[in-house]
Formats: structure tokens, sequence, C-alpha cells
């Protein structure tokens, strides 16, 4: 509920804001995309089979269910690692090669991100990976303890690893630590003025939220990591049910936290907010009051 509500939020404001979205901000609004689809496509079916006890649909619904996991979640991971890259250049570079990372870049960027994590997501389908069912036997992802004595199995999931998660992650260290650097430089170059410029505050704000939303999901995402390597090379029987439940679900909640921090760092998304409050307010009162000549009940209600 969290995850679509915020999310749906953030893709609300980024629609009335479409004029002014500045060509950064369209990898929050996919990275928003991304969440709120985890959640649309997974989260009801692991609910229904967590009242159920048991896995419901079978072979095949769970292999949608692990490659819409899979797709997403490195989707996510991708955006991350373009986010921190496009800002890492925005605060090393000129005004006027900073300008240069247009909408059109952009765009294409993100096409380039979606297509490599259903790369990624696909290739189980044609042999060379596995997906199966979590241990606990309430969800599915990749079959982990498959990939014992599978050859195959191992070199897809170092591959993956390395690429989509190493890689990614490393990258978003390497950016943010320079631009605290640049950061740190430009505040020791300024420090015997009165002001801060309005610009470093921005700059150094804007850099604080994208470090929350890499560390939030890095964070979440590294119990479920732990396990789900303890699983290659031991197996899974060794570890409780609740060991490997809880950081899938600590994962998962991976999607809810964004709109907060935005909430918490962003005028704009917060005034929008507010103007969303009022309208729907607005809009119910309305209503209510047009009703209430007919129905003495709603007047009372709208009251």
């Amino acid at each position: 509920i969290l995850t679509i509500l915020g999310n749906s939020a953030v893709l609300a404001t980024a629609v009335k804001r479409s004029s002014l979205l500045k060509s950064p901000e369209l990898l929050t609004v996919n990275l928003a995309v991304a969440d709120i689809g985890m959640a649309i496509s997974m989260y009801p079916l692991a609910i229904a089979s967590a009242w159920n006890h048991a896995w419901l649909g079978g072979d095949a619904s769970c292999i949608y269910y692990a490659l819409m996991g899979f797709l997403f979640g490195v989707c996510s991971m991708t955006t991350l690692c373009a986010m921190a890259v496009i800002r890492f250049l925005a605060t090393n570079s000129s005004k006027s090669n900073s300008n240069k990372i247009t909408k059109n870049t952009v765009c294409i960027l993100i096409s380039f991100i979606w297509l490599y994590s259903l790369l990624w997501a696909i290739l189980p389908l044609v042999g060379w990976g596995y997906y199966g069912p979590e241990p606990f036997g309430i969800s599915c992802t990749i079959a982990w303890s498959k990939f014992h004595n599978s050859s195959n199995g191992f070199s897809f999931i170092l591959s993956m690893f390395l690429l989509c998660t190493v890689l990614p992650a490393l990258t978003i260290v390497a950016c943010y630590l320079g631009i605290a650097w640049k950061v740190h430089k430009a505040y020791q170059e300024i420090q015997n003025s009165d002001r801060i410029p309005n610009a470093a505050r921005l700059e150094k704000k804007l850099t604080l939220m994208a470090v929350l939303i890499s560390v939030g999901f890095l964070s979440s995402w590294t119990p479920y990591a732990a396990a789900s390597f303890w699983s290659i090379f031991n197996s899974s029987d060794s570890l409780q049910p609740i060991v490997t439940l809880l950081p899938c679900l600590f994962a998962k909640s991976s999607t809810a936290y964004n709109p907060f921090i935005y909430y918490i760092f962003s005028k704009t998304f917060r005034r929008e907010i507010k103007q969303l409050q009022c309208g729907c307010g607005w809009r119910a009162r309305f209503l209510g009051t047009d009703s209430s000549a007919e129905n003495p009940a709603l007047m009372m209600w709208s009251g």
C-alpha cells in the first residue's frame, strides 16, 4: 500500500510537472515506475500465497513471479547506478557541459536500462540459470540451491553477481565519494564567505537525497543477497525458514522508501503533494455540497 500510494504520488507529480522536469529527474520517474511495477505485478500473488500457507498457481506463476522480481530488481539497481553517474558528471562539469545531458539522452539511457534488465530476466528461461521457489515456499526467485553441482548455473550466478550487483554498487560508491570530495572542496573555497551560495546548498541537498536512496536500496537487498549466496554453497535446509523469509520481506520493502525521502528533501514534491491533497479535498467538498440538498446525511458527513 505504501509503495503504490507513494510512487503513484511521485508519478502524478511528474505528470503535472512534465514540462518542467529536468533530464536527470526522468531517472527518478523510472525508479518509481520500477517500484510500482514490482508492487503491482508481484506483491498480490505473494500475499495470497502467504494467506494460503503455500505457493499458488504452480510452476508457471512461480516463473512469472521470479522473472518480474529479477526484471524490476535489475532495473532499479541499474537506474540508481545511472543516477549516480549523471550526478557525478553534473557536479564535476561546467554549467555548459552539464546542460549537454538532454532529455533525449536520458530517454535513450532509460531504454537501455530496460533492455539490459529484460535480457538478464530472460536468460534463465533460455537455459542459463534457473528460476524456482524460495526455501520458505511462498515466494519465487532465482533457484540458488540448484547451483551446487551445475557449472552452467554457477557461471550465471557469478556473471549476474558481477555485472548486476558488484559493478553497479562500486560505481555508485565511487561516484558519490567523488561528489562528496568535490562538494567538500567547494565548501572549503567559500568558508570565508558570509553566505553559502544557493547553488552549493542545492547541490549538497540533491547529493544527500540521491545517497540516501542508494543506501536504502543497497541496505534492503544486502541481507537477501547474503542469505542467497549462503544457499549456493550450503544446503537450503541449513537455514531456518524465518532466516530466509525476513531478508526477502526486507528487500521488498525497498520499494516504499523513496517517496518519503523525496518528501523530506524536496520542497517541490511537498508542495505538489499538498496541492494534490487540497484538490482531492476540494472535489470531495464540492460533491458533498451538490448532493446535500437531497441527502441530509451527506450534508452532515460533508460538514
